[in-house]
């Protein structure tokens, strides 16, 4: 499934985007965006919206997720024989109060194809809409957000994350198949080659 959804007409018409912002080589790497991050940032919930807003609507969720997390344990009983918590989230996002992190993932909520893209001086969310369709009936990709050095935060490739100067994080999923397409970047030692390797065969 992953191979069919990244397709490289998608990831094409990003880097050609970024590469034209920022006259740089660039690695572009789609984002699961059915990966619900979990939070650890005081004023934020779980899920990474803001307390003490949207209460109203907040109480009706919690007693649908509530509902709906009663009617899937009970499935699981009696087919699986067990129980769990179906809505529990992985955190990936830490740090302090108004952290740094927040301004990118605030805006990647927005994003129905988020792709992550750095170069070697820059880090940009952006978002070609829906990977389902066919590329060519596509809107035009679009920058959700980005910064360059010396505003740019640090990102790890090989652990998956990105660091802000306040000490937040943010551990960025990835599909299953784009691990497949970073090992052509990687130089000894995980270092990066921003062109690439042409031996790395086919994704």
């Amino acid at each position: 499934m992953d191979r069919i959804l990244v397709r490289p007409e998608f990831r094409e018409s990003v880097e050609q985007l970024m590469r034209g912002q920022w006259r740089e080589p660039v690695i572009a790497l789609r984002m699961d965006e059915n990966c619900d991050p979990g939070f650890d940032v005081p004023g934020r919930r779980l899920d990474g919206t803001v307390k003490g807003k949207r209460l109203v609507r907040r109480f009706f969720w919690n007693i649908a997720r509530g509902m709906a997390g009663l009617v899937i344990n009970v499935f699981m009983l009696f087919t699986a024989g067990g129980v769990g918590n179906p809505f529990r989230r992985e955190i990936r996002v830490t740090g302090p109060a108004d952290a740094m992190a927040l301004d990118l993932l605030d805006k990647l909520r927005r994003a129905k194809g988020p792709w992550l893209v750095c170069s070697p001086s820059s880090l940009a969310v952006v978002d070609t809409g829906s990977t389902y369709m066919d590329p060519a009936d596509a809107e035009p990709p679009r920058i959700l957000w980005q910064a360059r050095k010396p505003q740019c935060p640090e990102i790890n490739l090989r652990t998956r994350a990105i660091t802000w100067p306040d000490g937040s994080k943010f551990k960025f999923p990835l599909y299953r198949s784009e691990g497949q397409h970073l090992q052509k970047y990687y130089g000894p030692s995980y270092t990066i080659d921003w062109h690439g390797r042409s031996d790395s065969g086919p994704e």
